[in-house]
């Protein structure tokens, strides 16, 4: 049993946490400049190099460049039908689709509200998708090293494009031709082709054509392997297909399987560690790490026990049940519902709930894989969300409420840095100390950009949810009645905040072809709405974090004393602990009992 359903997620938690250590050390050597550059390469970043920047300039570069890159995304879907490497003729995506898609691209969102093999060309696949795959995860880290830069008093926080130029060449293009290796090898196509025309082994399978022929199947290719690897890589997850890392082109073997998920998690694990040794203070950096290995083991294994370890309640057997309901037309107030009996259907669940799973990854992998691709902020899936058990769903959804366990490229880190700043803020006013943060007096203006930061997040969720529910635009596109169908709210609006970008993916949203006389009928309402959160959510913390930094590091240290609340502890790692898990559930434990929890525990397997 253990072999069998803990061992892939134990190896993937032991592989990455060995991988990160080095990796680390190769961060701050490229972060910090130490390198020396071939001389194309050097002449290049000079060029690039605009001089030193402090954190309004950063920042103005960071917004400027993120708005051209709007406005080229556009450029790319808009024209999709007149570009080249679109030999099937596919046309231009809905405006709303597009405005959601280049919002989610550009965010390392990758929500999709599109079919990438049925929308997408594979011109607007590269141009569109793996160019973002690449830039908006550099931007992310960029800032964090800007960051780091500023809380370390530096006198400026370097140069945006030098950064940026720096994460894309150094470091994901060498690591994500290696990930692409392995899964051209592991089967994953690479090539400009868009499409291939087979003959099915049973022929008619697809149907016949207007003169009673049966038609090929069409098998859709492209550059899956180099998608593949930065979509993981860069925590992007956004697929190549609709099934993303369920499609067999996507993620064929187990093995690649294994990959896939080792992927989004080096670079998260690596940042933490960077950033200890970039402050001057590894001790801290590693408290920070035990406290997010803590967190995202604890996710891990809740959705593995009550999904792997658990049978799916909607085939097992339920005895009859009488419940009461509030009906204020009634003289008592109150209706008596009776469930009728429901008799077991004949499926071996001994390896838990296997809907929507796929096999040929393992038991847990799918369980798995749930939870750490929105520990990460990935948001990529080996099976489908939607099916999990409802307590089992419970753990991805904490994952993106967090928001910090170890989390996307330099994102993750930066929200932990809200999490520490305000926990050492309580802490200090507990014990009636000035609280120090990197021996700095963290004062009322740090503290407030810090709660902006934070605020940002459930504000963007727990708005939007509600009203999506109490309106046409929510009820409309749910597939499921009763906590079911609210749970598929929540978890799109969690993913959107969280720039984590996966999906319960009953939810109707999805418009198509400008020209689809059926799209969804509230499409529209969740494209524009989801691309606003995503908006927000990812650039409000970020600009609140980088002046919070600025103005932190402009201030004297101070020495270390008696009354100093040091950071390096296991004290610290308690309180920080102690800070998320409390934050956390005073912002969304309503919510999780009105979904997840509230489904668990209903009169009717998955909700009604």
């Amino acid at each position: 049993m253990f072999i069998q359903v803990w061992l892939l997620p134990f190896a993937l938690l032991a592989t990455a946490a060995i991988v990160s250590i080095p990796l680390s050390s190769y961060l701050v050597w490229i972060m910090d400049g130490k390198y020396k550059p071939l001389p194309v390469m050097e002449w290049f970043e000079k060029k690039l190099n605009n001089g030193p920047q402090n954190w309004k300039q950063y920042m103005g570069s960071l917004l400027i460049f993120n708005t051209l890159l709007f406005i080229f995304g556009f450029l790319v879907l808009a024209l999709q039908p007149y570009m080249p490497l679109n030999p099937d003729g596919k046309t231009m995506i809905a405006p709303s689709a597009i405005f959601n898609s280049i919002a989610s691209f550009m965010t390392n969102t990758d929500l999709q509200h599109y079919s990438g093999d049925q929308h997408l060309s594979n011109f607007s696949q590269i141009f569109f998708g793996i160019s973002n795959l690449f830039i908006s995860a550099a931007i992310g880290l960029s800032a964090l090293t800007a960051i780091i830069r500023a809380l370390r008093s530096d006198k400026f926080m370097g140069n945006f494009f030098v950064d940026m130029w720096r994460v894309v060449v150094y470091m994901f293009v060498p690591i994500a031709l290696i990930f692409a290796t392995i899964f051209i090898h592991q089967g994953s196509p690479m090539t400009f082709k868009s499409s291939y025309q087979v003959t099915t082994l049973e022929q008619g399978s697809m149907g016949k054509t207007d003169k009673g022929e049966a038609k090929p199947q069409t098998i859709v290719v492209g550059p899956v392997a180099a998608f593949e690897a930065m979509k993981m890589l860069g925590t992007n997850g956004g697929g190549f297909y609709g099934m993303n890392s369920a499609h067999p082109f996507e993620n064929p073997t187990a093995v690649s399987n294994f990959f896939n998920m080792l992927a989004m998690m080096i670079f998260p694990f690596a940042l933490v560690l960077m950033y200890g040794k970039m402050v001057g203070n590894i001790k801290h950096g590693i408290v920070i790490y035990i406290v997010m290995l803590f967190l995202m083991a604890c996710t891990i294994i809740w959705s593995v026990y009550f999904d792997t370890l658990k049978p799916n309640p909607a085939l097992t057997q339920h005895a009859a049940k009488i419940f009461s309901i509030s009906n204020p037309n009634l003289p008592n107030g109150r209706i008596n519902i009776a469930i009728p009996a429901l008799s077991s259907l004949p499926v071996d669940q001994h390896t838990g709930n296997l809907e929507g799973k796929e096999i040929r990854f393992g038991t847990s992998a799918g369980a798995t894989f749930a939870a750490l691709t929105t520990d990460v902020t990935c948001g990529a899936v080996n099976a489908e969300s939607d099916s999990l058990n409802p307590l089992a769903a419970l753990a991805p959804m904490v994952g993106m409420w967090l928001n910090c366990v170890f989390g996307g490229k330099g994102v993750g880190m930066i929200n932990m840095l809200m999490f520490i700043i305000i926990g050492i803020f309580l802490a200090g006013m507990m014990v009636g100390r000035s609280p120090e943060y990197l021996g700095k007096k963290i004062e009322g203006r740090e503290v407030k950009l810090s709660i902006i930061g934070l605020l940002v997040h459930p504000l963007m969720i727990l708005l939007p949810v509600g009203f999506f529910a109490a309106t046409s635009w929510g009820m409309n596109a749910i597939s499921n009645p009763g906590a079911h169908g609210f749970s598929q709210m929540l978890y799109q609006f969690s993913s959107a905040s969280a720039n984590n970008g996966s999906a319960f993916d009953g939810l109707g949203v999805t418009y198509g072809f400008w020209n689809n006389p059926n799209p969804a009928p509230e499409a529209v309402y969740w494209d524009i709405a989801t691309g606003l959160v995503m908006i927000f959510s990812r650039f409000l913390p970020i600009i609140a974090m980088v002046a919070m930094a600025a103005y932190l590091g402009e201030k004297k240290t101070s020495p270390f004393g008696m009354g100093t609340l040091r950071t390096d502890t296991i004290t610290f790692g308690i309180l920080l602990l102690g800070t998320i898990i409390i934050v956390g559930a005073l912002l969304f434990l309503p919510v999780a009992v009105l979904g997840p929890i509230a489904e668990h525990f209903g009169p009717i397997p998955f909700g009604g």
